[in-house]
């Protein structure tokens, strides 16, 4: 899908990253950092394929500090027809998963039996209501971990809502995306299920029940456009297109469904 130039124009493609080996397990995983499983490294490849056909060339790439995350954006980055196109990739912890508290590491199937769909959901796929906290010993195996020792203390909690997440990728936004937006720039930013989820109900100004329909498959480059001289919304660019633009729409929307009939991401 080549973008047509436009002296004007900022762009953002949004890349979820390549299925987990937890994905593909059933797992809460928020911020375990686990590995991609085969289908994640073809998925990530695909993507960069995508990326580079648009031939846009993107003033700044960030990505989580979590592998599946990383890994994925360094697909992008070494690949030989979007590598060229990529300035070196930052990681910022703002980008990570949603902290699924003292669901993380439990797999879906198990958590639904034991409380109920109801409560599963709320947990799973609400906006305000957050899982039950993590115990002192899985905060402190975590917190012992190379990835957080390294790390602010406030890059770990117990336990996150979406609406938590929501104020850490807002803050990224103004304070690194936009800038390079309003120059007419582009960037990519590679990450989560529920970390772009949270960016697109602030940069779409989703309401609660949008968001909780909103799922981002795996490995699908979504594609925005704003233009500076157009509206803004609470001091933010104004999307061209709601929602975006998936740069291949049909297989997209198709792993989107399957995602919906899985109960989301």
């Amino acid at each position: 899908m080549p973008v047509t130039p436009h002296a004007h124009l900022g762009r953002v493609v949004l890349v979820r990253h390549g299925e987990s080996v937890a994905n593909a397990a059933g797992m809460f995983t928020g911020v375990l950092d686990v590995p991609l499983s085969e289908r994640g490294v073809r998925e990530a490849h695909r993507a960069a394929e995508l990326v580079a056909a648009t031939g846009i060339r993107f003033d700044l790439a960030l990505t989580s500090e979590l592998e599946r995350a990383w890994a994925t954006a360094d697909v992008l980055a070494s690949s030989d027809s979007a590598g060229p196109h990529l300035p070196p990739v930052e990681r910022t912890w703002l980008l990570n998963e949603r902290t699924y508290g003292a669901l993380t590491g439990r797999t879906k199937a198990d958590v639904c039996a034991e409380v109920g769909e109801t409560q599963f959901l709320a947990w799973r796929r609400s906006v305000r209501v957050p899982p039950p906290a993590m115990g002192d010993d899985a905060f402190r195996e975590l917190a012992e971990s190379p990835l957080f020792r390294r790390l602010p203390a406030e890059a770990l909690v117990r336990t996150e809502s979406l609406a938590d997440v929501m104020v850490r990728v807002g803050r990224l936004w103004r304070e690194r995306v936009d800038p390079v937006l309003r120059r007419g720039g582009s960037v990519l930013l590679v990450a989560h299920g529920n970390s772009l989820r949270a960016l697109c109900g602030v940069v779409d100004a989703l309401d609660d029940v949008e968001i909780q329909q909103l799922g981002l498959p795996t490995g699908h480059p979504l594609l925005y456009e704003l233009d500076p001289d157009g509206a803004e919304r609470d001091g933010l660019l104004v999307p061209l297109v709601r929602g975006g633009v998936y740069l291949d729409e049909p297989a997209a929307l198709a792993a989107a469904e399957r995602l919906a009939r899985e109960g989301g991401t």
